[in-house]
């Protein structure tokens, strides 16, 4: 069994009104409980808003502290979910549920311990 991370990528930019956020999340939900049903999922978050994210990097001999994202776009990582599944192809399946449910694109990872 392996770990993967399933990112949710939104676009930058407000929630959707909440005539389309609710069905969504309806979803989202039936996806976690199936996700829980079938033993795979280990853990899920949503995050804040990108204008809340901090950068520190170290540069020289000094850390360095930047506002916003590491990377500047059109989307940003805004949410994820972490499964154990026996294999790539599973985990591509149930990213499949997850992007159907979110109506966003799912980047599929295996995690390395």
């Amino acid at each position: 069994m392996a770990q993967y991370l399933l990112s949710v990528y939104q676009p930058v930019g407000p929630a959707p009104e909440p005539e389309v956020l609710e069905p969504i999340m309806k979803d989202l939900e039936n996806v976690n409980r199936d996700m829980k049903a079938a033993g795979v999922w280990v853990f899920a978050a949503g995050l804040h808003p990108t204008d809340t994210a901090t950068v520190v990097r170290q540069q020289g001999s000094e850390v360095l502290v930047t506002d916003g994202p590491f990377v500047e776009g059109k989307e940003h990582l805004g949410g994820f979910t972490v499964i154990d599944a026996a294999d790539l192809d599973v985990a591509l399946g149930w990213a499949g549920k997850l992007a159907r449910a979110t109506t966003l694109p799912i980047e599929v990872r295996p995690i390395q311990h």
